[in-house]
Parts: structure tokens; C-alpha cells; sequence
């Protein structure tokens, strides 16, 4: 695999911060297509579908701040989609370019959808990844009893171990790839302990919004206009299969595709999956 590490300077209301990002292809192709990962994950779960696609784009990975490579923020209030968005915008205005593909799981297709749904948007290709406009109280549930736990382990084997169990939903992968997601999204920190590449206070702004009902956001979604598809994991409990049959008829009318065997999310780690993306991306 052949990538480039770099970052880029943003701002927000505590102030300034670096957010990192992969890129690959030819830094002269004008077609960019920008993958953004989940609430928890960073840049690197996209290496298998990067490298698939950098043969027609200039690929962008970025690390949403707070997780992977990026700074990290002062007041944690900043970890919402206002401040996620904003970066984006730093981000394409570094690229100078126009126009972007975008490809957005979980967290990184709302941030998509919001971006998307800006009269004079840059993005001209939409992927929704496991995402739609209605999120369930049930999901949100679920992901309020592990984010921001913040747990270590004393060995790299623990650290695997873990992130197996907690992303069973991934579906089947093989060991190299379970070893790479792993080994791209933990660290060692200096008392020779391992732990995840993000920052517990991700999970700050989350629990202080959270309701006991779903969210609804078929409102943003209705002023989206560019050709989108939506991805769902079959065994989804964030997209249930009413919200993504009903993204067919409303809004951008989304093209729909089904992944068989996974759940929140597919990750794109396998030519099947990662054709699904590429002929809709590479259709006229």
C-alpha cells in the first residue's frame, strides 16, 4: 500500500487544532473522493477501499478530530457535527478543488448529509454507509455502553481481542484484516499499556444530548439533490430497513444496496463490498 500522511491547521470556538488525513493517487487528479469514517474509528478502516479506488481519484482519508492521528480538542463541547463540517470545508479548500466523492459510514454520513445538504455543496457524489436520516433510540443505546469507557490492556493480543468482540457487526474478515483494523486504531501509551487512538471525551457532547426517542434528520436529508446511495448492512440495528426503503423515494432518491451477513457497518474489506462502491462512484 502506498499512502502520504499529512494534516491540515482548522479552527473552532476553543481554538486551533490539526486533523490528519491519507491520501492517495496522483496529488494532480482532479476527481477526489473524501472517505470519512465512524464515531469511534479513524481514516485507516479505509485503506482496502483507498487503495481500490486510488487508480481513478485522489483519495482522502481523514482522522475527524479526536480519533487516530488528529489534535485533540480543548473543550469537548466541539465534538459535534457544527465543528466536523467546518473541517471539511478546511479540508477541500486545502485540496483546492471544487467539487468532491463522498463516502461517509456511520458518523462520516452524517457529517456527509449535513455538508451535502448546504445550497452550494461541494460534494457531487454521495455514499451513506450504514446511515439515514432517522437514527434509533435502540442504536443510540447501544453505543452510549462503550463510548467513552475508555478501556486499556496490557498486551496488543488484549487489545485484538477486544476490538474482535465490540465490532462483531464488521461481519467475517480474515485475521490479517481484523489485525490491521486493530492495529490501526490502538496505541501504546508510555506506561507500556495499550489504548484506543481517540479521546474519551468523544463521548461527552453525545451523552449530554442524548434522548429517549429517535433522531430525526429527514428534514437535512430532504434538501440533499446530488446522486446518493445508500449502503446498509443487513443486520443493521442504526439503519433499519423502513428508513432505508423510504431513502429511495425521498430527497435525492438513493440508490439502494444491501451488505449480507454484517451489521453496523461494512467496512469495505472485500472486492464485493468494495465493488458496490466503486460502479456507483465510476457510473455516469
Amino acid at each position: 500500500m502506498q499512502f502520504t500522511q499529512r494534516t491540515v491547521q482548522c479552527i473552532g470556538p476553543s481554538g486551533l487544532h490539526r486533523m490528519a488525513y491519507t491520501e492517495w493517487g496522483a496529488r494532480d487528479n482532479p476527481r477526489v473522493l473524501v472517505c470519512v469514517h465512524g464515531l469511534t474509528r479513524n481514516g485507516r478502516d479505509f485503506d482496502a477501499l483507498a487503495e481500490a479506488m486510488s487508480a481513478h481519484y485522489r483519495v482522502i482519508c481523514p482522522d475527524v478530530v479526536g480519533r487516530g492521528r488528529s489534535g485533540r480538542l480543548r473543550d469537548p463541547a466541539g465534538y459535534a457535527i457544527p465543528q466536523y463540517v467546518a473541517d471539511m470545508v478546511t479540508l477541500i479548500a486545502r485540496l483546492n478543488v471544487d467539487s468532491v466523492h463522498w463516502v461517509g459510514t456511520s458518523m462520516g454520513g452524517l457529517i456527509g448529509m449535513a455538508l451535502a445538504a448546504q445550497d452550494g455543496t461541494p460534494i457531487h457524489k454521495l455514499v451513506l454507509n450504514d446511515v439515514g436520516p432517522l437514527i434509533t433510540v435502540e442504536s443510540l443505546q447501544r453505543i452510549a455502553t462503550y463510548v467513552g469507557t475508555d478501556p486499556d490492556w496490557a498486551s496488543f493480543d488484549e487489545a485484538l481481542a477486544y476490538v474482535r468482540f465490540v465490532s462483531q457487526p464488521f461481519g467475517e474478515l480474515t485475521e490479517a484484516q481484523w489485525y490491521h483494523l486493530a492495529e490501526t486504531s490502538v496505541l501504546q501509551r508510555p506506561d507500556g499499556r495499550w489504548a484506543f487512538r481517540y479521546d474519551p471525551r468523544i463521548a461527552e457532547p453525545f451523552r449530554a444530548a442524548f434522548v429517549d426517542k429517535d433522531i430525526d434528520l429527514w428534514p437535512v436529508y430532504d434538501l440533499i439533490a446530488c446522486p446518493t446511495m445508500a449502503i446498509r448492512g443487513a443486520l443493521s440495528d442504526l439503519l433499519t430497513r423502513d428508513t432505508w426503503q423510504r431513502m429511495e423515494t425521498r430527497g435525492p432518491c438513493a440508490r439502494l444496496a444491501e451488505i449480507s451477513g454484517v451489521g453496523h457497518a461494512p467496512m469495505f474489506q472485500s472486492d464485493d463490498q468494495i465493488s458496490v462502491v466503486r460502479d456507483f462512484l465510476l457510473s455516469a
